[in-house]
């Protein structure tokens, strides 16, 4: 059956079984409150304020990883948290302090904490099965390592889907020397939570890749374009998209349908609310920690002027909005003039839920919330590369042959065979087939693309482009090259490097000391924020110069991105994409350095 007559449905039960649509997205105004015995839920979301996370400051800490009962939408579920808090608390070092971290494992299996982006010994990194091998139940492992950067990161766990149910915090550590600071300061830890088990969607993402997409084109859809495009081209494009075997609307493996997006743990009927005094600078530290989430995130009525990017400081940019990829943080600053209130507003690339805050002089206050932006279609330009995505409106589909289209190799069905009249592509001794549904031969090397549903709506758009690290890199210039094509098969559910899932492929070996390129060509119709533990990755232009340090790196469908890499931290070190259930189906790799 095509993508554009299925429908991705859930059972009756399964419907019965879950909150309405809109109580899902919305949240309860409670929030996350533990649900007891005797506990006035009523009463409490009543006088509940929104949450706020506890806040751990000074070089030793003791936590403590539980579970916690939570009610974010009406049904009762359990939550992995640290200390009793979701999400976990806010832990505060200072650039130069040796920390100590003592984590106690009060879990029935093993877990794990990763200081993401924080540059460490490979033993204090915390991925289980590499340089550690978990915290075991009742045990505890103590972390202690100097903190030698400064800036606004974020840890969670590293063992199978605990960071999906609660294991996620952030960390705000101060400089040596001062910064570009506010009067006020606050994390905005954005967060997707979910009232389904994580295993079973991971299960029915295997068994079904489109389950949670309701935002296929429809029969409404299609009248519409007919009459902007011409039924002629209107069917081309329709044709072409059910003989790829894929669907334009394919931004999100897990959508608002499963999700309730949090704001600091607080659903978007709660209102997280921070405080601020008229004609006061303010520093809102972004944090993605969802699992699968992209958001798009802007502040109606107020300019953000963006001076960090996955903790270190840039040249200062102003936008009107920003796309924060998973795992990835942003530091802004804006200064409201006027004593009113203001949304911060955080929607889903895939646009099918939002998070929710406010900025306001006094607690209560609201603002308008906007309305979801249009759900985004990707084009074909997002499928082949090497195209400007400008051209592509009223381009002729009718008689198009995703064989012939530039910068398009093809891609194989379901059932392993190619498409009718395609030759089976080759792209780097890469074919597609059992793991490979598609590759691109030409990608394209832009920085300056917003992306899929951010292009020419109106708004100062934030791009990669814009950024550039305060002073100079770290590394020279590359001595040898390292490319890797990142693949997956969307029927299949399966996410790879070069095809091949962790389990089948060696590790890549750097020698300490050498200074490497990695060069990472997106051959899937997926967004994946890629995270390289242990090493900075610096970002080149297309001209192959130095433009930004960051340790999550973003790669658009049909792109091709370099950065370099100072192989100075002796270990193993995990490498792979953010998107949770995309790292755990094998788009996964290790790098040993040694």
């Amino acid at each position: 059956m095509s993508h554009m007559n299925s429908l991705s449905l859930l059972s009756l039960a399964e419907r019965l079984a879950l909150p309405s649509r809109r109580r899902f997205v919305q949240g309860l105004t409670l929030g996350g409150l533990a649900v007891g015995v005797g506990f006035d839920l009523h009463a409490a979301r009543a006088a509940a304020p929104s949450p706020q996370v506890p806040v751990l400051s000074g070089t030793e800490f003791d936590l403590s990883i539980g579970t916690l009962p939570v009610d974010f939408t009406g049904a009762r579920r359990i939550a992995t948290v640290v200390n009793g808090s979701l999400p976990a608390p806010t832990l505060r070092w200072r650039q130069g302090d040796t920390v100590t971290l003592r984590v106690r494992n009060n879990l029935p299996v093993t877990s794990s904490i990763h200081w993401h982006g924080i540059v460490l010994p490979a033993d204090m990194d915390g991925v289980p099965g590499l340089s550690f091998m978990g915290i075991a139940p009742g045990e505890t492992y103590t972390y202690r390592f100097k903190v030698n950067q400064s800036g606004t990161y974020w840890y969670h766990s590293h063992s199978r889907f605990q960071e999906q149910t609660g294991l996620y915090g952030a960390i705000v550590i101060e400089p040596r020397e001062p910064n570009q600071r506010g009067e006020r300061d606050y994390v905005v830890m954005l967060s997707d939570w979910t009232d389904i088990d994580p295993e079973r969607i991971y299960a029915t993402l295997k068994k079904r890749s489109d389950y949670f997409n309701f935002g296929k084109p429809t029969v409404g859809d299609f009248v519409r374009d007919a009459r902007a495009q011409g039924l002629r081209n209107a069917l081309g494009e329709r044709d072409m998209w059910n003989r790829m075997r894929m669907n334009p609307s394919d931004l999100a493996d897990v959508s608002g349908y499963a999700y309730t997006y949090l704001m600091n743990g607080a659903t978007p009927a709660s209102n997280w609310t921070g405080l601020f005094a008229c004609g006061e600078k303010v520093r809102l530290r972004f944090v993605n920690g969802a699992s699968m989430s992209f958001f798009d995130v802007r502040i109606p009525g107020l300019k953000l002027r963006v001076v960090a990017a996955d903790g270190q400081d840039i040249e200062p940019v102003t936008v009107d909005e920003f796309r924060i990829g998973t795992a990835e943080t942003y530091d802004v600053i804006v200064e409201p003039d006027a004593d009113r209130a203001y949304t911060i507003f955080a929607q889903s690339m895939d646009r099918s839920g939002f998070a929710r805050g406010t900025l306001a002089p006094r607690v209560g206050m609201t603002a308008e919330v906007p309305a979801l932006d249009p759900r985004p279609l990707l084009s074909m330009a997002d499928m082949m590369g090497g195209m400007d995505h400008s051209t592509m409106p009223g381009m002729d589909h009718s008689n198009m042959d995703p064989a012939t289209m530039p910068g398009m190799k093809g891609s194989e069905g379901s059932c392993g065979a190619g498409m009718p009249g395609m030759a089976m592509p080759t792209v780097a001794s890469l074919t597609t087939g059992p793991t490979i549904d598609m590759l691109v031969a030409t990608p394209r090397t832009n920085l300056d693309d917003p992306g899929v549903g951010l292009r020419g709506n109106g708004r100062r758009v934030l791009t990669y482009a814009d950024l550039h690290t305060s002073g100079a890199p770290i590394s020279a210039e590359p001595q040898r090259e390292i490319e890797l094509h990142l693949t997956g098969h969307m029927e299949r559910y399966i996410w790879s490097f070069d095809g091949k899932k962790l389990s089948d492929a060696p590790p890549l070996r750097l020698k300490h000391g050498e200074q490497v390129r990695f060069t990472l060509v997106n051959d899937t119709m997926m967004t994946h924020p890629i995270h390289l533990h242990g090493m900075w990755s610096e970002l080149e232009t297309p001209h192959g110069e130095f433009q930004v340090r960051k340790h999550t790196v973003v790669v658009q469908p049909a792109q091709k991105v370099s950065y370099r890499v100072s192989a100075d931290a002796l270990g193993q070190w995990a490498y792979h994409c953010h998107l949770l259930y995309h790292m755990e189906a094998g788009m996964f790799r290790v790098v040993e350095v040694a």
